[in-house]
C-alpha cells in the first residue's frame, strides 16, 4: 500500500529533525510509540533553568536557616565542644579499658562525679570511663569479668537500688552490644566526622534535636498518652574521653532543674527482698573473683544523693543490707561518700549527680582514699593541695547551712 507521505516528504522532514510518529520535545517515548522497535532507555529532556542562580539561592538559604537555628540553640544554652556520647563514643573508650591500669565503670552518678583531670593530676593515670548513663553498674563488671585482657583496677560506682535491681541492664544493652560489633570504618569515621562537626556547632546537639523538641510541649494534655515531661532530658555536657559534667542550666535552677527532679520519681519503689541482695551479691563475688584470678582488682564507690532521694533510697534498701552485704560478700574494699569528711553536704542540683565543681571536689576527696585502699595508685609528689566543700559551695548557700 503507497504510503501517504512520499520519500521525499520523509527524506525532508527527517533532515529537519522530525521523524514519522515523533512525540514532542520532553515527552517520554514508551515502547507504544515505536512498534516493532528494540525499546531503548526512555529519555526526558531537561529543561533550561536557571541552574547557577538556583544554586546560589538554595546556598544562601541553607546558610541562614543554619545561622538562625544555630543562634537559636546557643541561646537555649547549648554550647559548641559538647561532644554527644554514643555506644560507638563508649566502644572506643571500651577497647582502651582492656589493656587499662583504671577503668571506670557504673552508672551516671561516677560518671557525672569523676573528673578524669583531677584524677591525672593527683596520681599521674588517666583512668579510662566507661560507665553509662541509666544502667546497671554490675552488668559492667561482669563485662570486664569477662575481658581475659583485662588486668587492672576497676573502679565501680553504684547507686544502690540501680545495683540490685534484678533484672535489666537499661541503656548498657544497647552500648554493649554496639561494642560487640562496632570498629567498622564507617562506624569509625562517622565518629570522627560528628566530633569534628560538634566542635564548632551546638545545634548538633541530640538532646535538642527537633524531633525531640516539639513533643515536650505536650505536658500531659493527652489523657492516657505517654507524656515527654516523664522522660529525663538533657542535664549534662560531655566532652574528650566521655568526661560527663553537670549543665550549667541545671545548676542555675528554674524550669529545666525542676524537671530534672521530677524525672527520677524520688527513686521511689518496694523494698528489696533478701533473695534478690543475696543473689546480686553472689553475682558479684563472682565477677570479682575472675578479674582477681586474672591479677585484677576491683574496689566499690558510692557517690553522694540528696535527702530528697537518700531517705527512699534507704528505705528501700538500708546501707546494711545492701553495701555492707556488698563488700562482706565480695570480699572487696569500698568508699562510701557518707565515710569521706570533705564530701559531705555538697552541691546535687536535680538531686543525683553532683555540680560541676563539686564533682571535682568529690574525686579528689576519693581518690585520696583509693589511695590509701590499693597500691596500684599513689599521690604524685607534685599533687594539688585537698579541695574541701568551700572550694565548690556558693557562699550563699554556704551561710545557710
Amino acid at each position: 500500500m503507497p504510503s501517504s507521505i512520499s520519500r521525499s516528504d520523509a527524506h525532508e522532514a527527517e533532515v529537519r529533525g522530525v521523524r514519522e510518529g515523533a512525540l514532542p520535545a520532553g515527552l517520554r517515548k514508551t515502547a507504544a510509540n515505536r512498534p516493532g522497535q528494540a525499546q531503548p532507555v526512555p529519555t526526558r529532556d531537561i529543561p533550561l533553568q536557571p541552574w547557577a542562580r538556583l544554586a546560589l539561592f538554595v546556598a544562601v538559604a541553607v546558610t541562614l536557616l543554619t545561622t538562625g537555628w544555630e543562634v537559636e540553640m546557643r541561646r537555649q544554652g547549648l554550647h559548641a565542644g559538647d561532644i554527644d556520647d554514643s555506644p560507638q563514643a563508649w566502644a572506643e573508650q571500651r577497647r582502651a579499658g582492656s589493656t587499662a591500669a583504671v577503668a571506670i565503670v557504673g552508672d551516671s552518678r561516677i560518671l557525672f562525679d569523676t573528673n578524669l583531670d583531677r584524677f591525672q593530676a593527683l596520681t599521674g593515670i588517666r583512668p579510662i570511663q566507661t560507665a553509662i548513663v541509666g544502667t546497671n553498674a554490675r552488668a559492667l563488671l561482669e563485662n570486664y569479668a569477662n575481658d581475659p585482657k583485662f588486668k587492672g583496677l576497676l573502679i565501680v560506682g553504684l547507686a544502690d537500688v540501680g545495683y540490685f535491681r534484678p533484672d535489666g541492664i537499661g541503656f548498657g544493652g544497647a552500648y554493649m552490644h554496639a561494642f560487640e560489633k562496632n570498629g567498622k570504618p564507617a562506624q569509625v569515621t562517622g565518629l570522627w566526622i560528628d566530633r569534628w562537626l560538634q566542635q564548632y556547632f551546638a545545634f548538633m546537639d541530640s538532646d535538642y534535636r527537633l524531633s525531640l523538641m516539639l513533643p515536650r510541649f505536650d505536658h500531659g494534655w493527652r489523657s492516657g498518652a505517654d507524656s515527654p515531661y516523664e522522660d529525663v532530658w538533657k542535664i549534662s555536657e560531655t566532652y574528650a574521653d566521655r568526661q560527663y559534667a553537670m549543665w550549667d542550666r541545671i545548676e542555675s535552677g528554674g524550669y529545666l532543674r525542676d524537671h530534672a527532679r521530677h524525672a527520677w520519681g524520688g527513686f521511689k519503689g518496694p523494698k528489696f527482698p533478701p533473695a534478690i541482695i543475696a543473689k546480686v551479691v553472689a553475682r558479684s563475688a563472682e565477677a570479682v573473683r575472675r578479674i582477681r584470678a586474672r591479677g585484677g582488682e576491683v574496689i566499690f564507690i558510692r557517690p553522694p544523693s540528696a535527702p530528697e532521694l537518700r531517705v527512699n533510697e534507704d528505705q528501700r534498701l538500708p546501707r546494711s543490707r545492701g553495701w555492707d552485704a556488698l563488700l562482706a560478700g565480695t570480699h572487696a574494699r569500698g568508699i562510701h561518700a557518707d565515710d569521706l569528711p570533705q564530701a559531705q553536704n555538697l552541691v546535687i542540683p536535680e538531686w543525683s549527680h553532683l555540680s560541676r565543681r563539686c564533682a571535682t571536689v568529690f574525686t579528689d576527696a576519693y581518690v585520696r582514699r583509693l589511695v590509701q585502699l590499693t597500691n596500684r595508685l599513689k599521690l604524685r609528689a607534685d599533687a594539688p593541695p585537698p579541695l574541701s566543700r568551700a572550694d565548690c559551695v556558693p557562699r550563699a548557700i554556704a551561710m545557710n547551712k
